[in-house]
């Protein structure tokens, strides 16, 4: 398993970089996700009736979008989600506000338990190293390191473990120096200690192997029954944790979680600006695509904008969808030639251009083209140092929104292109009538 970029795409660094391929390989397989979303939330019906507990507002968006948006940023790029009670609600979120996943559901005729869950769900999923995550938890974990040492320990499965002080309502997990499991502790108080969080790496081989009931718990009937065979290892994350599964912290995460007011009076040079290009940078021609240097006109005030935002931002960096490439009615070296030209006559006016990320996949569903947000996790990847939460992405799409909201980032809509745009909206943090008024304002 390679988890790091391959030769050409650590060359690509700072310049010009197609991101059709995927994050990590694994398996040979598309890094996949069970999310397990089929429980009632009995504990929070007084606060969430009759809805699947994942489907809990908070922040002003069901919760599971929270989950899958903090998974995708991890290099996940396929999901397979388990379902049982009010199924297709979740589905029918789904369809409507992740049209471009790519996503399958594994549906419980009975309830199965956590363990015969993950068993269903690995039947639409040919990967043999999967993430398991809960829907009603969010652990904002760092998935390459859970994979290097899932792999370079050979485990059957590692869990994702957070520190936690002065708690009762969880158990603790020991391990031992090289990450072993050696004991699951029973809740109680404790004053210190690391707790299962929810978030695995495993093994399908491994896992299926075992003789186990059609109905059993992946906690207690698996991971507390076998760990002392040896192949159950641990890793301490300190990311962000919540579990909604109590009141208390349902109402915590309605704080933690809300997408605080952009202020452009705060932005600096520690934050990053991503921009999209047609109908940004340049004139969009409607209907069909900017097939070479002639056809590439800056729009009007770019040149002056991008100078401006290049005193302001730290970072700036453009994100494009590149269909025309895909579709064969340009080649990738004409675009090379075109981004080569326009970075010229940007500095050439003062301005820059830290980095191009382009994707010339013609599926809608490639983690690569936005709306999905492959290409800010690998402009994270890249630049040490970036911070999303200190990130804005600017555009003239709705899908633009998107990319930057479930990335995590502010979001600024240009009405060069769709002036009727309605706002307020839950994706559009500020609106400018094109590049140049948004810089005005961002420089004060």
């Amino acid at each position: 398993m390679n988890q790091k970029p391959n030769k050409q795409e650590s060359n690509n660094l700072h310049n010009d970089s197609s991101v059709d391929r995927g994050p990590w390989t694994v398996d040979s397989s598309p890094f996949t996700a069970i999310v397990l979303a089929g429980g009632l939330g009995t504990r929070l019906r007084e606060a969430v009736p009759d809805l699947p507990k994942c489907m809990a507002r908070v922040a002003g968006r069901p919760f599971i979008s929270h989950v899958i948006d903090a998974l995708r940023m991890q290099g996940v790029e396929r999901f397979v989600f388990s379902l049982g009670y009010k199924a297709e609600v979740i589905q029918a979120y789904l369809e409507e506000h992740y049209p471009t996943l790519d996503y399958a559901v594994a549906i419980e005729e009975e309830p199965l338990g956590t363990g015969g869950a993950i068993r269903l769900s690995l039947q639409h999923t040919g990967a043999n190293t999967v993430l398991v995550a809960n829907g009603d938890t969010l652990f904002r974990v760092d998935a390459g390191q859970l994979l290097d040492m899932h792999q370079a320990s050979g485990a059957e499965c590692t869990l994702a473990l957070k520190p936690m002080k002065d708690f009762d309502r969880y158990g603790v997990v020991d391990t031992d120096k090289d990450g072993r499991i050696v004991s699951f502790r029973e809740k109680q108080f404790y004053p210190k200690g690391l707790i299962n969080g929810g978030i695995y790496i495993l093994d399908r081989k491994k896992f299926l192997a075992r003789s186990l009931p059609q109905r059993f718990s992946f906690e207690k009937d698996y991971l507390e029954a076998f760990h002392h065979e040896g192949g159950f290892y641990g890793l301490e994350q300190q990311g962000y944790f919540i579990d909604i599964g109590i009141p208390s912290d349902y109402a915590k995460a309605q704080d933690d979680l809300r997408k605080g007011e952009l202020d452009l009076a705060q932005t600096g040079k520690d934050w990053t600006l991503f921009l999209d290009r047609d109908g940004v940078i340049n004139n969009e021609i409607v209907g069909r695509y900017v097939l070479d240097w002639s056809e590439f006109i800056f729009s009007e005030g770019t040149l002056e904008a991008i100078r401006l935002l290049s005193q302001r931002f730290g970072r700036i960096i453009v994100v494009s969808n590149q269909r025309g490439v895909g579709r064969q009615l340009m080649s990738e070296d004409e675009l090379l030639s075109i981004h080569h030209r326009m970075k010229e006559e940007i500095t050439a006016a003062g301005g820059r251009i830290d980095s191009v990320y382009y994707c010339t996949e013609k599926d809608d569903k490639c983690f690569f083209r936005k709306p999905n947000p492959g290409m800010a996790f690998r402009a994270f990847r890249d630049f040490p140092g970036l911070d999303l939460s200190k990130s804005i992405m600017v555009g003239n799409k709705p899908s633009d929104m998107r990319f930057g909201r479930s990335a995590g980032m502010f979001t600024v809509f240009v009405k060069t292109t769709n002036p009727d745009q309605a706002f307020p909206h839950p994706d559009i943090d500020l609106v400018f009538p094109n590049l140049l008024e948004f810089a005005r304002e961002a420089v004060g």
